[in-house]
């Protein structure tokens, strides 16, 4: 990388944990979500500052991430949760089979996060929606827990979600 140029260097993210499971098990029991985002969160949080603070944020917001590859995800191929530490900072990297046609859906998703009128799209999306929308999911997530997401798409016929968390700095 030039020395001159302004683009900053990626952070390192220390690994945490690895976790895959195959898609239909995932999908076949709704408490998978939860309990896995559950489990996940406790093993993450040992030596944080409030660890049971800190689990209680990151369970949710994984949780949240999990439903997203649950509304959305196909039954074939597998579900890959990576965790990953910088700092006051926790990525969780999701990838999950996606039939091709719904991968724009999660492009656009993404891009419309850090547009301005997010956080009007998301009090509006949960003020009307039944139940949270996919799209409502990911604005939660970036305007309740400060996240920053991205996408990742190379991994067709399957979408990768890159999430960074904030959790040690989130003020409740």
């Amino acid at each position: 990388m030039d020395v001159g140029s302004s683009v900053p260097a990626e952070a390192v993210f220390e690994p945490l944990l690895q976790f895959e499971m195959e898609m239909g098990t995932f999908l076949s029991e709704w408490q998978h979500c939860d309990h896995l985002s559950t489990y996940l969160a406790r093993m993450i949080s040992h030596n944080r500052a409030d660890p049971v603070r800190h689990s209680n944020f990151f369970s949710s917001a994984l949780n949240e991430l999990l439903e997203v590859s649950f509304r959305g995800g196909s039954s074939s191929g597998h579900i890959g949760l990576a965790i990953y530490r910088n700092g006051p900072t926790e990525r969780v990297q999701i990838t999950f089979p996606c039939p091709p046609g719904q991968i724009p859906f999660y492009r656009e998703a993404v891009s419309k996060i850090d547009r301005s009128d997010a956080h009007s799209r998301y009090l509006d999306a949960i003020s009307t929606d039944m139940a949270p929308s996919r799209e409502s999911i990911l604005l939660d997530l970036a305007i309740n827990f400060d996240a920053s997401i991205r996408i990742e798409e190379n991994t067709s016929p399957a979408v990768t979600l890159i999430v960074d968390l904030p959790l040690e700095g989130l003020v409740s």
